[in-house]
């Protein structure tokens, strides 16, 4: 069946008020930014100091949604907040500038809102192996003999 004449498709997905609306849970656009940030070569970790282990433990936060504020704005654009680890050795200013941009980008292309501002606050640096379990020192244990 042919279009209408007077059938024009709409701009946006989320222009068609016809159908419902669509709304984004701000725990998932908090999790969107945090993978982006993640992704980020220098970034560490996403929250995980002592201000989030507080407010997770008096909050019942979810861990996908740690170290991340998000606001929505009255024009519908988010403000977030991200707060990160670097790896030691790493440019600060250039990793948070990365990361904003990173964020950013993500987060429009993901959900299709602006945003209008992403804070970057650093509250650590970690080493790049800080996870990695130290070798163990042969030495230091000697084989004993078997009891079995």
């Amino acid at each position: 069946m042919p279009a209408s004449p007077d059938f024009t498709p709409p701009t946006r997905i989320d222009d068609q008020p016809e159908l419902g609306e669509i709304k984004i849970n701000h725990a998932v656009v908090a999790s969107i930014a945090r993978l982006a940030a993640l992704n980020v070569p220098g970034v560490a970790a996403v929250g995980g100091g002592l201000a989030d282990g507080l407010s997770e433990l008096f909050s019942k936060r979810e861990s996908e949604s740690r170290g991340v504020r998000v606001v929505e704005e009255p024009s519908g654009a988010y403000a977030l907040e991200l707060r990160i680890a670097v790896t030691f050795g790493t440019e600060i200013g250039k990793t948070a500038y990365e990361t904003q941009m990173a964020v950013r980008r993500q987060v429009i292309a993901m959900t299709g809102n602006d945003v209008s501002r992403v804070d970057i606050i650093i509250e650590g640096v970690r080493l790049p192996n800080a996870n990695a379990r130290p070798e163990a020192n042969d030495e230091a244990w000697p084989d004993a003999p078997a009891t079995d």
